[in-house]
């Protein structure tokens, strides 16, 4: 996207078009069965409101929040809805290279060709992820005819049910229970936004920081590539910063940008890991098999689905993904354990109460910042 010019840097409908294209087809379905689990999988939405609300104690009782639509779509209608939500906020950045390029010879030409491949890749990317995403909070969603959102709230819960049914085919579980399990997940999500006000603009905010720092020159994106390329190759032995254990994505950063994403990877792992927290803790009570459907999704998420599944985690940095559930898991179980839900609860009160990654990996910081007590060793330490 940095070495295009012209029209449009990015051909979005051709995303969406090469992503339905290449997308796996779903697990076989008769159409009561998939009405069936359509209609189920948004009554269980709603009973999950309920016990988040109870359990989590964010949003106090009979308080008003923003309501925000909870969609049921197929790995196609997942893909649309992501491909308008980065249209959105990818906007400013492709503007700002956009005019940079505007100005040079043939940058009409180079831009219609550039924005085709690019459009080719993105839809690639989308093709593998569409296929692997149970459900997911919208944060960034604009308003559209077919994929309506909340003006208030800017958000809304997708859940990918053919994605649904195919996990728990895989793992031989108790449909009933995995899908409310998901829900439960997705919907600590969505409290979280509509609880919180601030963290939406907070979050949008890190992410325009990140991309206001990208390197426009094509030369040294391409010299971070190389980089990248000769570190993953094993060229670069006498690396200081661990560079083998990072993936591509985060090697051809700046320096400024590692700085937004170490940020930005605290949150997601507090984010992640309070949505892993609540649905175990609110499961015992609701989803009768949740230990079982626990223990067979946890190794499912470690072991992957084969050798190119792993290599593509690795580049993408879904690996890191994987890390943010464990690791904001176990912060949120050490701060609850040592301050209650109402001590832990005074994370989402502004984001100077947001613990930062080295917080992430020692709660009792965290909790000696926020509540001003002496560090205590915490859980797993």
């Amino acid at each position: 996207m940095t070495s295009i010019g012209g029209a449009e840097m990015v051909d979005w409908n051709l995303a969406v078009a090469t992503a339905t294209r290449l997308v796996r087809p779903g697990p076989e379905v008769n159409r009561d069965e998939a009405r069936a689990v359509v209609a189920e999988l948004r009554r269980h939405a709603r009973t999950s409101e309920r016990h988040v609300r109870e359990f989590t104690r964010m949003i106090p009782e009979g308080a008003a929040v923003p309501d925000t639509p909870v969609l049921v779509v197929d790995r196609p209608g997942w893909v649309r809805a992501n491909v308008a939500g980065f249209r959105e906020l990818l906007a400013p950045l492709l503007g700002k290279m956009q005019e940079r390029r505007a100005g040079t010879p043939g940058a009409a030409v180079l831009g219609a060709v550039g924005g085709k491949v690019t459009g080719v890749e993105v839809g690639m990317l989308l093709s593998f992820l569409a296929s692997r995403v149970l459900g997911q909070y919208e944060t960034f969603a604009p308003l559209g005819r077919d994929l309506p959102g909340s003006p208030a709230a800017g958000g809304r819960l997708l859940l990918v049910a053919p994605n649904i049914v195919h996990v728990e085919r895989e793992l031989e579980v108790h449909p009933h229970d995995f899908r409310l399990w998901v829900c439960l997940h997705e919907e600590t999500h969505r409290t979280q936004f509509t609880a919180v006000p601030w963290l939406r603009d907070h979050l949008e905010g890190e992410i325009q920081t990140f991309l206001g720092a990208t390197e426009m020159d094509p030369a040294a994106l391409l010299e971070r590539l190389r980089e990248a390329a000769q570190s993953f190759a094993g060229a670069r032995p006498d690396s200081e910063h661990g560079d083998e254990g990072r993936s591509l994505v985060e090697l051809v950063q700046t320096p400024e940008q590692r700085e937004v994403l170490s940020r930005l990877t605290a949150v997601m792992s507090l984010l992640e890991g309070h949505a892993d927290f609540v649905m175990d803790g609110v499961g015992p009570e609701v989803v009768p098999s949740v230990a079982e459907i626990r223990e067979k999704f946890q190794q499912r998420r470690a072991s992957g689905a084969g050798r190119l599944d792993a290599a593509l985690r690795k580049l993408l940095g879904l690996d890191a993904k994987l890390r943010q559930y464990r690791d904001g898991e176990r912060f949120v179980r050490a701060v609850v354990g040592q301050v209650g839900m109402e001590g832990f609860n005074r994370v989402w009160t502004s984001p100077n109460t947001l613990p930062t990654r080295a917080e992430i990996a020692r709660p009792a910081d965290w909790v000696a910042r926020v509540h001003r007590r002496g560090s205590e060793p915490s859980e797993g330490e």
